[in-house]
Order: structure tokens, then sequence, then C-alpha cells
């Protein structure tokens, strides 16, 4: 037999500051974008420290499977995405980056336990995309994202909506699509309200009398079925059926 040779994984590309400085891109106003995507990268790319006043950052489809803990040095970011990569956990330096307004984080290997509570002191925070990971429960700092608009949820392992979603205070949607949530049961007792994927949530004095008097009669309405259902079962956004689907056609929509 021939030596015997130790497994290892992909090598992928190796970045070094000349590639990095190439990839560098200005956005419509006037920011500094490195554009890593794409390039097979497994290891992330010291070499860009040199760079690290960039406004945006964007490593998505690689391999990449840690983000190192100096990722605090990059404190100008106010846009990252790492989403199509193999990323299992965050450092609790990612909690540094008070700039940050756009966090893309679909379609990778993070639980609940790799979730580091630090993420709740992003305070800038608007848009954030946990989608397509394993994540069964949302760190309870998250009520600390009083700027949050815009949050991913779908294709995880939740079986109940967070109850940190209703501690924020700017949430406008919620995307909880392809989830395990618990469901009435097939029969005569299942509640009858129509369940639903996605959740806009805005404040009542963001809308004018005409489109405030159909809420509340539609809220009437929804409350006289739930009330008249032989099961009296509390609405929970149930019925958000189909797990562990690819969520191919959510992807394109994530991936700005």
């Amino acid at each position: 037999m021939g030596k015997g040779k130790k497994s290892a994984g992909p090598k992928g590309k190796k970045i070094t500051l000349k590639i990095a400085k190439n990839s560098l891109k200005m956005t419509i106003d006037g920011k500094r974008r490195l554009d890593l995507s794409n390039m097979g990268i497994t290891t992330f790319p010291k070499c860009i420290l040199k760079l690290a006043d960039v406004d945006e950052l964007d490593l998505s489809r690689n391999m990449l499977k840690k983000i190192p803990d100096y990722i605090d040095k990059f404190q100008n970011l106010r846009w990252l995405d790492f989403h199509s990569n193999q990323i299992e956990q965050l450092p609790e330096t990612i909690g540094q980056l008070q700039n940050l307004f756009y966090f893309n984080l679909c379609n990778n290997r993070l639980t609940s336990h790799t979730l580091p509570a630090e993420i709740g002191q992003l305070k800038s925070l608007r848009v954030l995309n946990l989608g397509m990971n394993n994540i069964e429960c949302l760190p309870s700092s998250i009520a600390a994202l009083k700027e949050l608009q815009e949050l991913g949820l779908f294709d995880n392992s939740f079986t109940t909506l967070p109850d940190t979603i209703s501690k924020l205070p700017k949430l406008k949607k919620v995307n909880t699509k392809r989830n395990p949530l618990t469901k009435p049961g097939d029969d005569k007792d299942a509640d009858p309200i129509k369940r639903v994927e996605s959740l806009y949530l805005i404040h009542d004095n963001s809308l004018c009398k005409p489109c405030m008097k159909k809420c509340k009669d539609e809220r009437d309405r929804l409350n006289k079925l739930r009330n008249s259902a032989p099961s009296q079962k509390k609405t929970n956004f149930s019925g958000l059926v189909t797990p562990n689907s690819t969520a191919q056609e959510t992807q394109a929509l994530w991936s700005l």
C-alpha cells in the first residue's frame, strides 16, 4: 500500500491584495464595495484587512465556514453579505459593527446555539436575513434591534413564531415561509382563519382614515371567525408548512 494521505476539504482560491484591490467597486451613492462573491474562497482572506475602510463587503456564494474575530476591524461597514456559504458560527465581535444596516446570512449552517447574543448590539441594522439555516429560536437580544425593518427567517426549524419579533418597533416585514410551525389538525376543529407566510407590520399612525377603518373592519371579522371556531384555538400563524425546502425561488429575492 502507498502512503496514506489525510483527507482535506477543497483548497479554494487564494485571494491576494492585488486581486482584492481589483475587486473594489463604487456604488451609485459613492460608497466603496469590495466584491469577492462567487470566487471559490474557503478561508476569509486576511489580506483584505488592508482594505478595512470599505463601506460594503460581499463574500457571498463562496465556501467559507468561519467569520474571523477580526471582522470588527471593518468599522465602516454598512452592508455585509455572506449568503450561500457554509458558515456555522458567528463571532461575538460581530456586534461591534455599529454602522451595519444590511446583513445577509441566508443559506448557511447556523443554528440557535451559534447565533451570539452580541447580534443584538447592531443598533443600526434595518435588514437581517437568517433564512435557509437550521435555527429553532432567536436570541432574546434580537429585541434590542430597534431599527430593524425586515427579518428573513424562511426555511429554518422554527415551530413557533419568536416572541422577540413583537418587541421590534419598526419591523415591517417578516418572512417565515417553509418552517415546521405548529398547525391545527386536519379535522373539523381546525382553525378556519386563513394563515399567512409573510407578515407586514405597520403602526396605526401610518394609515389614512379610510385604510384604518378597513383594517379595523377586517380585524373584527377575523376575531368573529376565531371566536366562532369550535376549538377556540389561539391565532398562532400556523399552517406554514413544507419544511426542508431548498427555497430556490427565495434565494434570488434575498441575494441583493
